[in-house]
């Protein structure tokens, strides 16, 4: 059984790696995780906070590889530990609206009836808003920070999640050998997590990577709204906006976290729609 296992993994990352989009993305992410482990661990040519005041906004050289800002910080440094910041508040705001989301999906689909039409209901209220504006809201009713940006993620991405996991287990649910452990006398709890959530891992896997794009996105605009990561502690979105009265006078100071953004972004996405085509067999053989 676990030889079983192991040669479905390998198989999987072989059809991923053949995809293009998958593997470009892969790359991405892999380059992105390791420079956020870097700023993480304060490997970084200069610490984040340190001023040079006789080195104000110098350009690209050898010496500060990207340049440095208005207080003399290493834009270099500062990118680094920014990756780990915005990463940090990625994984964690996607860990609580996917576990969130799985569970209320999960048992939506599952119990059916008047359950399900009151929680998707909520949910519907929630798809009303924008996720940007839905998660303004929430920053400025409980207050900017870290702690105020995971919660506002989490809870705007909550209902994307319960909605991809629902569609699977209403599938699942009037299958065969669903009605064949309940005549077995298998618990409901049982047939949930061994036979109904396995069958939502592929569409579950494919929204998480698609979901850290969005909310690596979500932070930089409150970040740069002055609601997320609050100075001077560095964040892509607390970069970008530092450089917008001094765009012109230097540049790099917006387009290296703006470059940054868009890297970090399109890996996600790129690596969710290779996750997308190798898990669902009605996408293999149509892309490469």
């Amino acid at each position: 059984m676990l030889k079983k296992h192991k040669s479905t993994e390998v198989s999987l990352i072989r059809r991923l790696l053949r995809n293009r989009s998958g593997t470009l993305g892969l790359l991405l992410v892999v380059a992105y995780a390791l420079i956020a482990f870097l700023g993480a661990v304060g490997v970084t040519p200069y610490p984040t906070l340190e001023q040079h005041v006789r080195d104000r906004l110098k350009p690209p050289s050898a010496q500060y590889t990207l340049g440095t800002d208005l207080f003399g910080r290493d834009i270099a440094s500062r990118l680094m530990e920014g990756a780990a910041n915005s990463l940090r508040v990625a994984l964690l705001s996607v860990t609580i609206s996917a576990a969130l989301g799985t569970l209320l999906g999960t048992f939506s689909g599952y119990i059916g009836g008047l359950f399900d039409t009151l929680l998707m209901r909520i949910m519907d209220v929630f798809f009303a808003l924008p996720a940007l504006l839905l998660a303004l809201v929430i920053v400025s009713v409980f207050g900017s920070g870290v702690t105020t940006t995971v919660i506002a993620i989490a809870t705007v991405y909550t209902p994307i999640f319960a909605r991809v996991v629902r569609g699977p287990v209403l599938s699942v649910k009037e299958l065969d050998f669903i009605t064949a452990a309940r005549c077995l006398g298998m618990s409901d709890a049982r047939i949930l997590f061994r036979h109904v959530l396995p069958n939502t891992l592929a569409p579950l896997i494919v929204q998480i990577s698609l979901a850290l794009s969005w909310s690596l996105l979500t932070e930089a605009g409150l970040s740069f709204l002055g609601l997320g990561t609050q100075p001077p502690n560095p964040s892509w979105g607390v970069m970008l906006s530092e450089s917008r009265g001094i765009a012109e006078m230097a540049p790099w100071l917006m387009i290296f976290p703006a470059l940054a953004i868009m890297f970090g972004v399109l890996g996600f996405n790129l690596l969710g729609d290779g996750l997308r085509d190798v898990l669902d067999p009605r996408l293999r053989g149509h892309k490469s």
